[in-house]
């Protein structure tokens, strides 16, 4: 269980921040950033979420879901993978939770139109901001792909991040009436 009575701790004046394995890193570290892009990837599908809830209730809850396991996702970016024994069970995302986007991809992608060209972050307010979550979530998928390079990254969690962006981009059509209100990029179109 989680316990915050103080926010503020001035253990990070210093530039500094703790990893789950207790070990400090500076905050501009790349694991660092890979977990708080995460954390704004998150961000965004809050923003999201005051778009559909009654309009939306299926991709709200798959949304709620998500954002659960972003954090799951944070907690195991902020925990590097290590041979000593850190006293606990360290939270990891599992091909469970990538199955499972898999499965929502799937669910909203039989009923879309079929797409004959790239699609322009548009339509309504929650397709617009499912684009800025596909854009964060890249992001963020860049900078784990990149840390997985340098340091040990459970396998999972650079999976869950690219299912995510395309469980972003899918939902985005969905919403755009089956992608029916889709906004289409025209090549070319202002030569």
């Amino acid at each position: 269980m989680v316990v915050l009575n103080k926010i503020y701790t001035k253990t990070g004046d210093d530039g500094t921040t703790a990893l789950g394995s207790g070990e400090r890193r500076p905050k501009n570290d790349l694991r660092i950033d890979a977990y708080g892009t995460v954390d704004e990837t998150n961000a965004v599908v809050g923003l999201v979420r005051l778009h559909t809830g009654a309009d939306a209730p299926d991709v709200d809850a798959t949304l709620g879901r998500i954002q659960n396991d972003l954090f799951d996702l944070g907690a195991d970016l902020a925990t590097p993978e290590t041979d000593k024994d850190l006293g606990y069970e360290p939270l990891r995302v599992t091909d469970a939770q990538v199955e499972a986007l898999e499965q929502a991809i799937d669910t909203l992608n039989a009923d879309l139109s079929t797409l004959r060209s790239f699609v322009l972050p548009g339509g309504s307010a929650a397709s617009a901001h499912l684009h800025l979550a596909r854009t964060v979530s890249r992001r963020a998928e860049r900078l784990i792909v990149e840390l997985a390079a340098r340091e040990k990254v459970n396998p999972a969690a650079v999976r869950y991040m690219n299912r995510l962006s395309d469980y972003f981009f899918v939902a985005s059509r969905f919403l755009n009436d089956k992608g029916g209100q889709d906004v289409l990029w025209v090549p070319g179109q202002n030569r």
